[in-house]
């Protein structure tokens, strides 16, 4: 099997331009990384609690599954301590971030080396059904129970049903696209 040829490609967005790698072939896990890093997603911070102790993460990578039953999917890092808790856990909560919660998302996502469980003396917290922790003021959380899982790659994709919501004010969200934090504003 012959690899294709790659070629650079100028791509305007504005008044910048740039050069991105384009493959007929195996896309480079660089090359994969810059591009999604031009997908806007909403901020969450994922949370557990249970056997293996409480432990919390910032991700993107949260989408919605199905509304009967309401499924939602997290993608996390296999290596990452993080799996570890929440497998054995068997429970998470996703916290929307509401816009002005970048500190809080950055110790989440581990600036400043604070441990799992050292991360909870930042935010407010109160206990979902499940015993996962939730902030009381997210912009929505999802309580979940964890109904299966799949390793793809590098990561564990986590399937959890929706056991509870809770639903907080239309302020503006938080989103993290071209590795930096942005706010879109409610319409």
């Amino acid at each position: 099997m012959t690899r294709a040829a790659r070629k650079s490609v100028v791509v305007e967005s504005g008044d910048v331009e740039t050069s991105v790698s384009v493959s007929g072939g195996e896309v480079s896990g660089a090359d994969y990384r810059d591009a999604m890093s031009r997908v806007a997603g909403a901020v969450h911070v994922i949370t557990t609690d249970g056997p293996a102790g409480p432990g919390g993460a910032t991700m993107t990578a949260v989408t919605s599954v199905s509304d009967a039953p309401p499924t939602v999917l997290i993608c996390l890092n296999r290596t990452g301590r993080l799996a570890t808790i929440l497998r054995r856990n068997g429970v998470f909560c996703v916290n929307t971030l509401f816009a002005g919660e970048e500190a809080l998302a950055g110790v989440f996502a581990g600036v400043g080396g604070i441990d799992h469980p050292d991360r909870f003396a930042h935010g407010t917290w109160t206990r979902a059904a499940t015993g996962a922790p939730v902030l009381t003021d997210a912009r929505a959380a999802f309580d979940c129970r964890v109904t299966a899982s799949e390793d793809v790659g590098s990561h564990t994709v986590i399937f959890g049903t929706v056991q509870a919501v809770r639903v907080g004010a239309a302020r503006p969200a938080l989103l993290y696209v071209d590795r930096t934090y942005r706010v879109l504003p409610p319409l």
